[in-house]
């Protein structure tokens, strides 16, 4: 069984930054429909509440194709979401 990590932040009625091993995204919506924007894409999400039935499309960002793709070390991911985690608690405590 692999590490797993999950983190939501209600930054506003409708928003949240939801924050995970392989990075951190950003979701607006209402119940039954919402937007995600993270490193993966865009993925778009409808569903019937209380059924457990949705419906997902994911648009994946163009890579430019003349620059290589970089690779993320693995402590500095960690300490970007640390940082993040920060700044967010401290604007939370406000």
């Amino acid at each position: 069984m692999g590490f797993r990590f999950r983190r939501r932040i209600r930054l506003l009625p409708g928003i949240t930054l939801n924050l995970g091993k392989r990075g951190a995204s950003v979701s607006a919506g209402v119940r039954g429909a919402h937007v995600t924007v993270g490193p993966t894409g865009t993925r778009t999400t409808v569903g019937l509440p209380g059924t457990g039935m949705s419906y997902t499309t994911l648009a994946r960002p163009q890579a430019a194709p003349d620059r290589p793709k970089r690779r993320r070390h693995p402590v500095a991911v960690a300490l970007a979401l640390a940082v993040l985690a920060l700044i967010v608690a401290a604007v939370l405590a406000q």
